[in-house]
Order: C-alpha cells, then structure tokens, then sequence
C-alpha cells in the first residue's frame, strides 16, 4: 500500500468521515457549550504565502470551528464570528486576545459585551494550537489554500471525537471514554462504507443497464444500415 493510495483515501472519505462525525456532536454542542468561547488566528504558509487559520474552541477544549482566510483583518473575523454563531448559537462569554479586528467585528455584531481580554485568558486555544502545528509540520506544511481549510476542517472533527483528555480522568473512566469513541467510530465506518458500496451499486446498474434495445436484443440502427449496405455492395451467390 502506497502513500498516494492512503493519501487518495483521506480525500475521498475524509471529509464524509467529519461531516457525520461534525453532524452528529453540533446539537450535543449547542446545549452546553454556550458558556464561553475562545477564539485565536494562527499564521500558515501556503506556497510562501502568508494565509490565516481562524479557530475557536469551548471551555473544556472542543474545537468549534476552523476557517481559513487571506487576510487579518475586520472582515475576516466578522465572516468567522458569523459562521461561528450560525452553527453554535450565541455564547455567553468570547475571549479573545487584544486583537482591534475582534472588537471592531463584535461591535458590529452588537456583541461587544461579551468580549474579555486578559494576558492568560486564551491559553486554552493557543495550547489547542498544538496538535494542528504537529501535524503541519509532519505533512510538510500545505499548499494550496483549498488542502488547508479541508485538512483543518476534518482534522479538528476527527480530534474532537478521540480526545478525552487523560491527564484528567482516572485509568478506568478513560478506558470507558475511549472505548466508546472507538465503537462509535466503527459505527461510522460501517454506515458511510455501506452507503459508498450502494452508491457504487447504483453506478454499475446504470453503467450496464440497456439504453434504446442495445441490449434487449434489437440490432442498432447504425448496423442495420451498414449491413444493407454490405449486402448491396456483395449479393449472395444464388439470389
């Protein structure tokens, strides 16, 4: 097995994978992670230049969100805050650093109440950083812009559903925790696997299926008139 062949893979079933995976934990989301929110943007190369990864995360660590932009600026974390809100609902409480685009985006928004700003506030989406930058750096960093804001996308689905945080929860609760995670995803593989193999199904039925009698046993027309024509060019002995 190659690498393109993994690679291949990845691009076809990742983004199926976090879909459902995204689908099924939004509603578990918005009914408790409405308390606070911790939004940062992170600098990433993508074919020497400059681009901007804009993530958010809940209180315990959940990835929420991850979008990717050209610019830092007004715009940029109005489009972010928007579709962050759009997805999750409004939270009770956003920091963020001492950014001026966050508290001029916010304002427009009518939510610049909410906004706090401290010197160790927004540790919990910069250690969130983390786990994205190793990864960058294994994949040998990106690039095209449309690679970026997919692998960011499935990456923090796929994160979301295997962390359970083990340095703070006891030996048993963890096990418990991951092998439930595991189950679940084996449950996710089966379904979206059966439904690529009836899809497949249905190519192949359509592939093969007889279109104008080709197949039901009536001569195509184009035949018809080559063999009247061959049989005007070479009359048979006899007639």
């Amino acid at each position: 097995m190659s690498h393109e062949t993994v690679r291949y893979w990845w691009n076809r079933f990742g983004p199926m994978f976090a879909s459902e995976i995204r689908r099924k934990r939004v509603q578990q989301l918005r009914a408790y992670s409405k308390w606070k929110w911790h939004v940062d943007e992170v600098f990433v190369k993508v074919s020497g230049k400059r681009h901007y990864l804009w993530r958010a995360v809940d209180h315990e660590g959940e990835v929420l969100e991850a979008v990717v932009t050209t610019r830092r600026n007004k715009a940029a974390a109005l489009r972010f805050l928007k579709k962050l809100m759009k997805r999750h609902g409004c939270a009770e409480e956003i920091v963020t650093d001492r950014f001026a685009s966050y508290k001029a985006a916010l304002r427009e928004m009518g939510a610049l109440e909410k906004q706090q700003t401290g010197r160790w506030l927004n540790n919990r989406v910069e250690n969130s950083h983390l786990p994205f930058r190793r990864r960058e750096r294994a994949m040998q960093r990106f690039r095209r812009m449309r690679s970026l804001q997919k692998f960011a996308s499935v990456h923090s689905s796929v994160y979301n559903h295997f962390n359970q945080e083990r340095s703070l929860a006891s030996r048993d609760t963890f096990n418990l925790t991951r092998a439930a995670a595991l189950s679940e995803w084996r449950q996710l593989c089966s379904g979206l696997v059966q439904g690529f193999c009836g899809k497949l199904r249905l190519v192949r039925i359509r592939l093969t299926a007889p279109q104008h009698g080709y197949h039901t046993g009536l001569a195509r027309p184009e035949n018809c008139r080559a063999d009247a024509r061959r049989r005007r060019l070479c009359p048979r002995s006899g007639h």
